[in-house]
């Protein structure tokens, strides 16, 4: 039961800000590791960031100092051309042993642009 939708994408010029939301619905109780990637018109997806159960975070070396990600939400600031992707959540559940369902959710993705 499941579902993953984000929230939140829109286009703005270069150095402004957005805050993608990742809705999760369902065994929440159950998410693991949740996480953001992107995909640009012609170029493999790409993972942006994530964070752990206990809060650990990780960001691709290009979104550093600029992103943060908490557990349902992506706040995207000093934005660049360069940004400018479909971008995705994710969400990790943890399996059986933890009496979950386990599993990999992803959202439909919404879209980022920025005009320079």
């Amino acid at each position: 039961q499941v579902q993953v939708a984000e929230s939140g994408g829109g286009l703005v010029q270069t150095g402004g800000s957005l805050r993608l939301h990742c809705a999760v619905s369902g065994d929440t109780i159950c998410i693991r590791d949740m996480g953001w990637y992107r995909q640009a018109p012609g170029k493999e997806r790409e993972l942006v960031a994530t964070i752990t159960y206990g809060g650990k975070t990780y960001y691709t070396d290009s979104v550093k100092g600029r992103f943060t990600i908490s557990r349902f939400y992506l706040q995207m600031n000093s934005l660049k051309p360069d940004d400018t992707a479909v971008y995705y959540c994710n969400a990790s559940l943890a399996g059986a042993g933890y009496a979950c369902n386990g599993g990999t959710f992803w959202g439909r993705g919404p879209q980022v642009t920025v005009s320079s």
